[in-house]
């Protein structure tokens, strides 16, 4: 080995100045361009939004996904509730997991912008619906939906978005079938309505569907897939799931 050192020295010494500097400036550059495209490299977003209307049991979910338990189920707020963590269940789990960053965001109306902070990155956004109280809140939801799924923040991007049929614990809740399918019908109606109306007065970012046929989920250009859960009693699993999915180890 010092004999080696040796020859690569005595090379380095015979060679001329001007083709060392050239030399060590090109290594200086290479490893310049390589620490900023590292830099320049976005990591892979670890977010997680919770949105849907005010009561859907979107806090409960939270908390039971932080820590086991449903907070009583009544926490309301008026601010988006955020956190970062590894999901309750997998804490006695071996190994490196990695935690995930969810946000609440508080489902009254006046206070829908704040998504809007969290979407550009979002990698998947969960909605929920309350699917005991489901048919008096169907329009409001799907209008909710429609807004979302008309951003440009989450078409761009693809985000996925899960509909979480919530509160499935309940004998007369709806289920995820019905529930996508009255959605998928009142999205329909929005989009006609909506489309009867000057480009210039409304809001929406992108337009939904096929023109000339019925709406579907389907359609969209990010994934839209539905599931159920109950926070209450603490069945997540596909929620979990979902965002195990989006969210890696």
């Amino acid at each position: 080995m010092e004999q080696q050192m040796h020859q690569i020295e005595l090379w380095v010494r015979q060679l001329p100045v001007e083709q060392l500097y050239a030399a060590l400036a090109v290594l200086v550059v290479t490893f310049a361009f390589f620490a900023i495209l590292h830099l320049l490299k976005p990591s892979k977003s670890t977010t997680i939004v919770l949105a849907g209307l005010s009561g859907s049991g979107k806090t409960a979910l939270f908390y039971q996904l932080r820590d086991g338990s449903t907070h009583q189920g009544t926490v309301t707020s008026m601010d988006p509730n955020e956190g970062t963590f590894v999901l309750h269940s997998e804490l006695e789990k071996k190994g490196k997991l990695k935690p995930i960053h969810l946000v609440d965001v508080p489902g009254h109306s006046r206070l829908r912008s704040k998504l809007d902070e969290f979407l550009p990155h979002a990698a998947g956004l969960i909605f929920v619906v309350d699917a005991l109280d489901f048919l008096p809140n169907c329009r409001a939801a799907a209008e909710y939906l429609y807004d979302i799924l008309t951003k440009a923040s989450i078409v761009k991007r693809k985000t996925p978005i899960l509909i979480l049929c919530n509160k499935v614990d309940k004998v007369t809740a709806h289920s995820k079938e019905f529930i996508k399918k009255q959605l998928e019908k009142e999205i329909d109606k929005l989009r006609t309505s909506r489309n009867a109306i000057s480009s210039a007065d409304i809001a929406d970012e992108y337009t939904l569907g096929v023109p000339g046929e019925a709406f579907s989920f389907s359609q969209c250009r990010n994934k839209v897939s539905v599931a159920e859960a109950s926070g209450l009693t603490g069945e997540v699993s596909q929620v979990e799931q979902f965002i195990r999915e989006h969210v890696k180890h």
